[in-house]
């Protein structure tokens, strides 16, 4: 294993705690074990106080709205960004070109005159009666053009995803006061930026007193969601209705007299927002189109920087594994394995264009150590390695075993949650804003992903084949000892 000496803090900290560990073993034949466990974690404790003590306060970085033409154009142009960003560290691994062509297209489309208006909603709600009888009675007389679609029925396959629901404008219909699938649908589509008119078809269906209740609970249903302006009871289709009618003779004639449709709220509404609000609906579509293009080039860059960054936390395990492995004094272990993680960071965040200070790389490390203590993952991880290194007696015998592939283990977990924090934070922060709260998510989940038994029992064969040669050099000292 070859180490990088011109990385200062991981060889400064793995130094600090190799020269504490010397002091300690020669102040051993002259003092009790208890003693020297003291000096110990006097050393460790004010090392570990003092790379705490140099670290700044993280700050949570806030996302700005987009609401014009101007925020539609610079949606585009973080878009491009990712992409060119792609093609340089891509090598070829990745190909952009057919984001950039979606981009192209975006570009040309910010001054469209057409509104795209799509009509979404469960089965059996009159999606397609709708788009009918609005072409025909209300789109047909409108100066600019409209061009209306229809998703497939929502809410019919509780295994899949339904489709993305996109347009200038989306008609959401349904039958009657929502239910809970609807209400998580339109409050998603709300909070993604996306223009939403709630539509309640088949008025005719309710009796009048039944009519007012709807609509109040759909209006209790949306408040803080959608405006009272944006819930419209209509009928698009109304059902024909059987009259009777009693003749002079005494007989009864019967007719099915068709209803007209009942759609006044809805093409006022739809006429005030194609009036006045058409051109900031496009700009609006555009932000939302750019930032699934900026997403898939995402997608694609993180892939790429995973495969850059697996090998470097992979030789910063076994480094961890050696140091500690190699140090007899757990109370040491902290300082050398924190170092590892502080240049760990630093590192990682080259990779991610993530620009960290030497006090912001070791406040992350800090926090991730503090994390996995309070979480309990270090003693729930520490017995498991235990109970597995006990299979194999001669590693299990080996001093020092459990801790350093505890060690290795550790340093793995900080720096796949890492790779996933970083994967998640926008392109844009590069200045190491730390969200700590998701940081800490983070390293919940990735620990729990790498916690089953198997990937246990591999990983510690792994770690112990490369701690191999210092392993019998300590069964050698110890035989020779006794």
């Amino acid at each position: 294993m070859t180490l990088n000496l011109r990385r200062p803090i991981l060889i400064g900290g793995i130094g600090l705690s190799a020269a504490l560990w010397l002091l300690e073993t020669l102040q051993y034949s002259g003092s009790e074990m208890g003693e020297t466990a003291l000096i110990g974690l006097a050393a460790a404790g004010a090392g570990y106080w003092w790379w705490k003590q140099q670290s700044p306060k993280l700050e949570l970085a806030l996302p700005e709205p987009l609401v014009n033409r101007e925020a539609a154009e610079k949606a585009i142009a973080t878009a491009s960004a990712a992409i060119n960003l792609l093609a340089q560290e891509a090598q070829n691994s990745a190909n952009p070109a057919n984001l950039t062509a979606k981009l192209d297209r975006l570009k040309a489309e910010l001054d469209r005159q057409d509104l795209r208006i799509t009509v979404t909603g469960g089965k059996a709600v009159g999606k397609t009666a709708l788009i009918q009888v609005l072409n025909s009675n209300w789109a047909s007389q409108q100066p600019s053009k409209q061009i209306f679609s229809e998703t497939a029925p929502l809410f019919t396959n509780t295994t899949n995803v339904d489709a993305k629901i996109s347009g200038d404008l989306v008609l959401f219909v349904t039958a009657g006061d929502i239910t809970d699938s609807e209400f998580k649908t339109l409050s998603q589509l709300a909070s993604a930026g996306q223009r939403v008119l709630l539509v309640w078809n088949k008025l005719d269906q309710y009796l009048p007193t039944q009519q007012s209740q709807v609509l109040q609970q759909l209006h209790q249903r949306m408040q803080g969601i959608l405006g009272t302006e944006d819930i419209i009871a209509i009928a698009a289709s109304p059902n024909s209705i059987k009259v009777r009618q009693h003749q002079a003779d005494g007989t009864v004639k019967e007719r099915i007299e068709n209803q007209v449709s009942q759609l006044e709220p809805l093409t006022a509404r739809l006429t005030k927002i194609v009036t006045e609000e058409r051109q900031q609906l496009v700009w609006a579509s555009a932000v939302r189109e750019a930032a699934t293009i900026k997403l898939e080039a995402k997608t694609l860059l993180n892939a790429v920087r995973r495969d850059r960054s697996i090998p470097i936390i992979e030789q910063y395990q076994y480094i961890a594994a050696a140091a500690v492995f190699a140090n007899p004094v757990p109370a040491l272990d902290l300082l050398a394995t924190t170092a590892i993680s502080t240049q760990l960071v630093i590192d990682l965040g080259a990779i991610y264009q993530q620009k960290f200070s030497l006090d912001q790389a070791k406040t992350v490390a800090g926090t991730l150590a503090t994390q996995m203590f309070k979480l309990g993952l270090v003693e729930l991880s520490t017995q498991t390695i235990t109970g597995l290194l006990k299979s194999n007696a001669v590693t299990y015998a080996a001093g020092g075993a459990v801790q350093g592939i505890s060690a290795a283990y550790f340093t793995r977990i900080a720096g796949l949650s890492l790779i996933e924090y970083f994967s998640t934070q926008e392109l844009e922060n590069a200045k190491g804003i730390f969200n700590l709260t998701e940081l800490t998510k983070t390293l919940q989940a990735v620990f729990m992903q790498n916690q089953q038994v198997s990937f246990l029992q591999g990983f510690i064969n792994q770690v112990a084949s490369r701690l191999a040669p210092q392993m019998s050099q300590s069964e050698a000292v110890n035989s020779a000892a006794n």
